[in-house]
């Protein structure tokens, strides 16, 4: 639909403006497209509480109920970029679950993300997502048992339950990847495959059932539109992809650790570990 237009001021549209009515049409198509029906009946009943006086319930959401874990030291675009893309989904609700409610600090410590609902308070979900981080989030979260029962707990009824970059590591510490394949970040790879019963494979992502990990932090991007068109389907996912315009054309070409040199990784992890608070 052509927005409607001033002829006094044909300056004064405002930024917002211009995006409403651009946005229409694509929204319109996104509200219509066939949304798969999830695997059961919405559910609200939440993980043990301590409390349940606190547990938040509301309308259930009419798509997937998807929960993306922050642990302290997350690497920030391993749960904020699935996110932007999950969050276009047709009738998807998603949430940021942390051990308790509130802000939840990135690697660098300059950045905090805030989680709406403590672990208790996350309920059924159909997406779990646990995200990757530094040496020193990854290794707390791997030994955090509180984390890692929930996880378990949580991934007893989920339709997915997916991981980016290290976030595979967590995974493989609840024993849920045992036997299958997965991948992670690069540098964490002989990590992986020497600690547990999991098969490194070196790709974007790779799905083992109805596990999907991703590789290091930008590959959850590409994990997040292959899992929507697995939640609805590929036409909608393809214009989810067109409304965040992810077009990737990065002006280097060093983003493989397959092809990049010796020097060129130590280089990379030193700037990793200088990064991290």
């Amino acid at each position: 639909m052509t927005p409607r237009t001033h002829q006094a001021d044909p300056t004064s549209s405002t930024r917002r403006t211009l995006l409403r009515g651009t946005a229409a049409a694509a929204t319109a198509a996104l509200a219509t497209a066939a949304l798969a029906p999830t695997a059961h009946a919405a559910d609200t009943t939440p993980y043990p509480s301590k409390n349940p006086s606190r547990v938040r319930t509301g309308t259930p959401p009419r798509g997937p109920r998807i929960g993306i874990l922050l642990y302290d030291g997350y690497s920030l675009l391993d749960p904020t970029g699935p996110a932007e893309i999950l969050s276009r989904v047709p009738g998807a609700s998603v949430t940021m679950v942390a051990e308790r409610r509130g802000p939840v600090r990135t690697d660098t410590g300059d950045v905090a993300v805030m989680a709406e609902r403590s672990l208790d308070e996350a309920g059924r979900l159909d997406v779990l997502l646990v995200p990757g981080a530094g040496n020193r989030g990854v290794v707390a979260a791997m030994e955090n048992r509180t984390l890692l029962q929930w996880i378990r707990h949580t991934d007893r009824r989920t339709r997915f339950t997916t991981s980016v970059c290290t976030g595979s590591l967590v995974l493989a510490a609840t024993g849920l990847l045992d036997g299958r394949r997965a991948t992670t970040y690069w540098a964490s790879a002989p990590y992986l495959e020497k600690t547990f019963d999991v098969t490194y494979v070196p790709e974007r992502y790779v799905e083992s059932g109805k596990f999907i990990t991703a590789a290091g932090v930008s590959a959850g991007l590409d994990m997040a539109l292959y899992l929507a068109a697995r939640l609805t389907d590929e036409d909608t996912a393809r214009a989810i992809q067109l409304a965040v315009e992810y077009d990737p054309r990065p002006p280097f070409d060093a983003g493989n650790a397959q092809e990049a040199s010796e020097e060129l990784k130590a280089r990379a992890l030193k700037i990793v570990e200088d990064s991290q608070a």
